[in-house]
């Protein structure tokens, strides 16, 4: 037993035991939940350790004493003390089993938990496979109306083409009826001519077609957008197309920029003129028959309108070449001639002489070299110097409708304009003189310029 004592004693359990339980005390408020327990529980280990030697040392004193020595003791002493303990042992059996049935019931109210997600989820689905179900349906509705809208569109257009040719009938025979007054009126000045009649004989006489009395205005709005994006289609592709072939021949992009330009110009005055010229000519003679419920000016808006194919656009294209022969601000190589850019020329002067025959009519911006740059009309080309405020040359016209910019056109902007404007006029005129002493290009003569 002493043996034991002193075993017990060297170890210094106790010391141990109390060290661990001081410094529990002072870190306890420091301490997480788990490590509270980690160190309850290690102090609990060492207990038992101690009491497990104690018990050691109990059994070898009683066994030491005889048979019968220190039963009192243990009666007073050690079976009070075991009760309680059985009793906190009986204690921690009932808190396991309360805890277990509390992860029990928790269990039980996750799995319904779990169940009642499912089943919204379900739900959702549902109601999502039953929205789409209905949009389906709206959609099949939505394809139904628009086959009937088209059907009912394509009947509407099939009335409106009935009607239209039924008025192209009536026209027919009132132009008929107007051209047998005409020509029974010309019959009998014909028996007494006259320097009027001589003059109007000269004039090739025009074709009488069926074009609906009113056509000009009612169709206004659609021709002038027509007319506007075709003005932009030949900005965006017949322009550079042009630029693209002239820089083949000419380095100086600046001479280049100048000559598709002034092709523009030209090609605008060209047309208005040929217009001119042919608004005469129908209103000449429209006026010696003309008897409808709408004004002469009007029937010959419509004319021109139903009869654009008789303008000749060839005669315009050869004028607008003739004109930038002698234009002193252009030049180009003695092996190439300003026919190259027919194509440009030919549709713009078709545009320009289409846009005369709207109310307003179209016309370009009248521009000069060394202007002052206004916003309103142009856009500053890339290479231009943007701080600069007077146009070196211009890239192309803007296009106006009495004094408002439709489209903006695109200008050079460059400091000293006027000056580089002033010197290249004479260095081009210097180039020009010697340009003009040439014959006409092989090019320029096959297309018939007279």
């Amino acid at each position: 037993m002493a043996d034991s004592l002193r075993r017990l004693i060297s170890a210094e359990s106790g010391r141990v035991l109390q060290e661990k339980l001081e410094s529990w005390y002072r870190n306890y408020e420091f301490n997480s939940c788990d490590q509270n327990l980690n160190r309850c529980c290690e102090i609990l280990e060492l207990s038992s350790e101690i009491q497990g030697q104690l018990f050691a040392i109990l059994n070898e004193t009683s066994r030491e004493g005889g048979q019968y020595a220190g039963v009192e003791t243990i009666k007073t002493r050690l079976l009070p003390w075991l009760v309680p303990c059985f009793s906190c042992s009986s204690s921690g059996r009932i808190f396991e089993t309360t805890l277990t049935q509390d992860l029990i019931e928790k269990e039980r109210q996750l799995r319904e938990l779990s169940s009642n997600q499912d089943f919204q989820l379900q739900e959702l689905q549902e109601e999502l496979t039953s929205t789409r179900l209905k949009l389906n349906q709206v959609q099949q509705d939505l394809k139904i109306s628009h086959a009937k809208e088209k059907d009912a569109q394509k009947k509407l257009d099939c009335l409106n083409d009935y009607e239209h040719q039924i008025q192209m009938l009536k026209d027919k025979i009132s132009i008929l009826d107007a051209e047998k007054s005409l020509l029974q009126s010309r019959l009998a000045r014909s028996r007494s001519p006259s320097p009027r009649h001589r003059e109007n004989k000269s004039l090739s006489p025009l074709p009488l077609r069926s074009c609906p009395p009113g056509r000009a205005r009612r169709t206004n709005a659609s021709r002038r957008a027509c007319l506007i994006t075709r003005f932009g289609d030949i900005y965006d592709h017949r322009r550079l197309d042009a630029e693209t072939f002239l820089k083949t021949y000419i380095s100086d992009v600046e001479m280049v920029h100048r000559i598709i330009y002034i092709a523009a110009v030209e090609s605008f005055h060209a047309a208005k003129m040929a217009y001119r010229q042919f608004k005469l000519r129908v209103t000449e003679t429209l006026s010696l028959g003309h008897t409808g419920p709408e004004s002469l000016e009007d029937a010959v808006l419509d004319y021109i309108i139903a009869h654009e194919d008789l303008y000749d656009v060839q005669a315009s294209v050869n004028e607008v070449i003739r004109s930038m022969n002698i234009n002193p601000k252009v030049s180009f190589p003695p092996e190439i001639d300003f026919i190259v850019i027919s194509t440009l020329i030919r549709e713009l002067c078709r545009v320009a002489f289409s846009m005369q025959t709207l109310v307003p009519p179209l016309d370009i911006a009248f521009g000069i070299d060394g202007e002052l740059f206004s916003e309103t009309k142009y856009h500053r080309s890339f290479d231009s110097d943007f701080t600069a405020a007077l146009v070196a040359y211009h890239v192309w016209p803007a296009l106006m409708e009495n004094d408002i910019v439709i489209v903006k056109g695109e200008a050079v902007t460059k400091r000293g304009a006027l000056w580089s404007c002033r010197s290249r006029s004479r260095n081009t005129n210097r180039t020009r003189s010697c340009s003009r002493s040439r014959s006409t290009s092989p090019l320029l003569a096959h297309h018939g310029v007279n």
